[in-house]
């Protein structure tokens, strides 16, 4: 396929964007084990933008900003707590993750089992209601 990057690290990288963006970075470096790379706070305090690493990938996120860019998207909150998407975590325990997702107040959507096509996970919504699906499954293996 000609027009895919050869030197870069993740050719997919989630955008997100949350009301309360710092509290956010927070919570999912804290839980979920992310890295800030890159923070761009603005004056105010809310996030003008942010990259978030977690091994060889990363997500994007910013503060709700009334933008043509922001009105293109929807909070959880503002849809009945409905998402078009979703990300999933690759884990190498998934039971250590989901023990700081509870302790960091996730609500648990799909408790963590074994799946039938390999490895161990569960799903969950951060405190603004995005759903993450965290698990030890690597499609990559």
């Amino acid at each position: 396929m000609s027009g895919i990057p050869k030197n870069t690290r993740a050719t997919i990288i989630p955008c997100m964007r949350y009301r309360d963006a710092p509290a956010a970075i927070e919570w999912l470096c804290s839980t979920f084990g992310f890295e800030r790379q890159l923070v761009v706070p603005n004056e105010d305090g809310t996030i003008a933008h942010a990259q978030l690493s977690y091994g060889n990938g990363m997500i994007m996120l910013g503060s709700i900003f009334d933008t043509e860019f922001g009105r293109l998207m929807k909070q959880p909150g503002d849809i009945g707590k409905a998402v078009t998407q979703s990300a999933y975590l690759v884990v190498n325990d998934a039971d250590k993750v989901y023990g700081r997702a509870l302790e960091a107040g996730a609500q648990i959507v799909l408790e963590i089992k074994d799946e039938d096509y390999g490895g161990r996970g569960f799903t969950c919504r951060d405190p603004e209601g995005h759903i993450w699906s965290i698990g030890t499954y690597d499609p990559w293996q």
